[in-house]
């Protein structure tokens, strides 16, 4: 079975169910986390496996708040190797968290749209 990228009933849990909340979350966390892959990938380029473990740490805790398993194990695993100093499987790690971070994204713009949706709220347009 597989695991799902956001663990739902937990997530509610967290925020108590508070649907204002979510929706201000989740843009929130669009609009910051690239920065945080645009930084890693720098910190790779650059061979700086302390850059690049308090990036992924940061992300770590930030999906970790959404109940985002996946990603939240590819963040873990990228903070490992770059606290090992192993920057030649940083990359590949990396590559992985990019690929869980894009389906995390996707994930929370359908929650974000259902829950407007639900509560009858107007979606704002983005930037």
């Amino acid at each position: 079975m597989t695991q799902p990228i956001i663990n739902k009933a937990e997530l509610w849990d967290r925020i108590y169910g508070d649907t204002e909340l979510l929706a201000e979350l989740i843009p929130l966390f669009c609009e910051d986390f690239p920065q945080l892959l645009e930084n890693m990938r720098a910190a790779l380029d650059t061979g700086d496996p302390i850059a690049l473990k308090k990036c992924a740490h940061a992300l770590k805790g930030s999906v970790g708040n959404f109940s985002a398993y996946p990603a939240y194990r590819a963040a873990l695993r990228v903070e490992k190797i770059a606290a090992d100093g192993n920057l030649a499987a940083a990359g590949e790690a990396v590559e992985n968290l990019e690929r869980e971070m894009r389906r995390l994204e996707a994930e929370l713009i359908t929650l974000l749209a259902e829950t407007k949706k639900e509560t009858g709220a107007v979606a704002e347009p983005s930037d």
